[in-house]
């Protein structure tokens, strides 16, 4: 990654036009959506009369949806334009996160989830692109933007969520809903209008084409497990603590902001020295054993290794993108989609069965040993030699972590 690319956020700030501070206002919104329902999982639990694994059903609708859109987003966006792609997802958004404040049960708002990912799909894989095309200085400091907006999403979103938890469970999903009422409004008003653009069309099915490379399908694969448990740290860890909001929030505020440095300032330099494919596995090895760092009885344990887990997942998030844009000849866009397709489809997956892993074996550390070996096997994948060359340089868009969410 150049050196341009880490220009200081001063100087990528200046002078930016208002749509491109709108649209990366309505980013860290949604950003804030990941972690938004991390402190309240027990209240929910609680409120609704839901069992833990009904509950995870949160982050697997969400996700699952989420990962079936990515495919078309990229058609959608190239048919009707980035304006009124990110306007409809902005109010899929909004619409979603308001009825979750008055679900009444919990498969209602399992439901509402899928409808949130669905919206967050549309914006979050167009918004980029608004960013990147009307940014002043170039594109190195768009990304920039973009990064920072992730990050504080990353680490706003479990703290909103603690807040207004506190007062409620409801409480956080009609705070998303009002903020993101308002980025809707801002975006429609001052984003540039579609018409008269000429964009290259994209075919639905060109990102699962190109997974018939061997080398992006093992890179897939593997983020998929990796993923897989990322989100039994995301999804599981606070039933263990069954601490009450605001703890939960303060640590994952933590984990946020790890997760936002580590990918930023810390993968370009282990990638340069080690190469991309090797850095991921050696990376990818480390979040095996804190998986079983996790799987220590002992809450103190647990919550330095749920921060510390930040570190090595922003390492991992900008790494295995990395791979993934450099591994194949497919355009960039389209080996991201496919990549993407795989890896979140790990996620929802892990999301709906990390609860019934817990039960099934009869212990709470159990998602976190399973998530181990899912590591172990991601890094098996990753260290098998490939024909081309490992190269010791990341493409810009490896950065755009929250592209993926």
């Amino acid at each position: 990654m150049s050196a341009e690319h880490h220009s200081s956020l001063l100087d990528a700030v200046k002078g930016q036009p208002k749509q491109v501070w709108i649209t990366a206002f309505a980013a860290v919104i949604a950003f804030m959506g990941i972690g938004l329902v991390d402190p309240i999982l027990l209240s929910i639990a609680k409120g609704l009369n839901a069992t833990p694994s009904q509950v995870t059903l949160l982050f697997s609708s969400y996700l699952g949806v989420q990962v079936l859109a990515m495919l078309v987003t990229g058609a959608a966006s190239a048919k009707f334009g980035p304006k009124r792609t990110v306007l409809v997802g902005l109010t899929l958004i909004v619409a979603a996160t308001a009825l979750c404040s008055a679900a009444g049960s919990i498969e209602q708002l399992v439901g509402l989830r899928a409808v949130w990912g669905l919206g967050n799909a549309f914006f979050i894989a167009t918004a980029l692109s608004v960013i990147v095309g009307a940014a002043t200085g170039g594109q190195a400091g768009a990304i920039l933007l973009y990064e920072a907006a992730l990050g504080v999403g990353l680490s706003v979103g479990p703290l909103l969520g603690a807040l207004l938890g506190s007062i409620s469970w409801r409480g956080p999903f009609l705070g998303t809903a009002i903020l993101m009422a308002g980025a809707l409004v801002l975006c429609a008003v001052f984003l540039k209008s579609d018409k008269g653009e000429t964009r290259a069309p994209i075919k639905l099915l060109d990102p699962l084409r190109a997974l018939k490379h061997t080398g992006l399908l093992r890179t897939s694969v593997a983020s998929a497990l990796y993923t897989a448990a990322f989100f039994a740290v995301l999804a599981w860890s606070p039933f263990v603590l069954g601490w009450n909001a605001i703890a939960v929030g303060l640590v994952f505020c933590g984990w946020g902001l790890c997760v936002a440095v580590a990918g930023v300032a810390l993968a370009p330099r282990l990638a340069a020295k080690l190469g991309e494919r090797h850095a991921a596995a050696a990376a990818v090895s480390g979040y095996a054993v804190l998986m079983l760092v996790l799987a220590v009885p002992s809450k103190p344990v647990l919550v330095a290794g749920i921060v510390v887990s930040g570190l090595v997942s922003g390492l991992l998030n900008t790494l295995f993108t990395g791979t993934a844009m450099s591994i194949s000849d497919a355009p960039r866009p389209v080996a991201s989609a496919g990549y993407n397709f795989c890896r979140w489809l790990g996620g929802a997956v892990a999301a709906t069965l990390v609860g019934h892993v817990a039960e099934w074996f009869g212990s709470p550390q159990a998602p976190f040993i399973a998530s181990a070996v899912l590591c172990v096997v991601a890094g098996v994948l990753l260290s098998l030699r490939e024909r081309q060359a490992d190269p010791h340089t990341l493409p810009e868009e490896a950065a755009l972590v929250g592209e993926e969410f």
